[in-house]
């Protein structure tokens, strides 16, 4: 079967199934949208977000990359990340890291990967290593490692989305979003948050990195 065939059947497959478990959906979903969260994950294959929060067409709005970075300087991240907050007023941003990732894994060294504008969107996470050298050097397993790194890369991105106008501006505001560093362990299937931002100046690290 070709590949387009093969789509198509999915799509049909999938649009019944759901239109069967919630026969108002479509057109509830032609009338516009209003998600709750704001989820800035990583695009890996493995890490499907509707999916893994079991989540309805809707619900999610979400934004990824490679290693789910924060990208203030990027039109195309800067504008999901407005009109979520500021037009349809989400509650919480979720940014998901995941063990082993490939993006972070290719950040745990300085040798370019020969594709430039992936090193060029690398080098910040590059730079948390950098930064954390000695605590990283000092974990043996290279497993370990690696989603210790993959930890303090979504602190450090929870970080500069607290410090943006745009974020501080909602705060002031209306005191929401909230932001929640989370870790999606892909020999589990589980979600663990490991970080929390409610607000200017209130946060929690709910655990170690690592």
């Amino acid at each position: 079967m070709r590949f387009v065939e093969r789509l198509l059947l999915e799509n049909q497959a999938w649009a019944s199934e759901i239109s069967h478990r919630s026969p108002e959906i479509f057109d509830r979903l032609k009338s516009g949208q209003s998600p709750d969260v704001l989820w800035i994950g990583c695009s890996d294959s493995r890490v499907p977000a509707e999916q893994l929060c079991n989540a309805a067409p809707g619900e999610m709005f979400i934004h990824r990359n490679v290693a789910n970075r924060v990208c203030p300087h990027e039109d195309g991240f800067m504008s999901v990340l407005e009109f979520a907050v500021a037009v349809l007023k989400v509650n919480h941003i979720v940014v998901c890291g995941h063990h082993c990732c490939g993006g972070v894994k290719a950040a745990m060294t300085d040798e370019n990967t020969g594709l430039g504008h992936l090193d060029h969107h690398l080098e910040a996470i590059r730079q948390v290593r950098r930064e954390n050298a000695e605590t990283l050097e000092s974990i043996r397993d290279e497993g370990e490692r690696l989603n210790h790194l993959v930890a303090l890369n979504v602190m450090e991105q929870v970080r500069m989305l607290s410090e943006l106008t745009l974020i501080k501006d909602q705060w002031s505001e209306r005191r929401r979003p909230s932001i929640h560093g989370m870790i999606y362990a892909l020999e589990t299937g589980r979600l663990q948050e490991i970080h929390r931002w409610d607000g200017d100046e209130n946060h929690t690290f709910l655990r170690d990195a690592g």
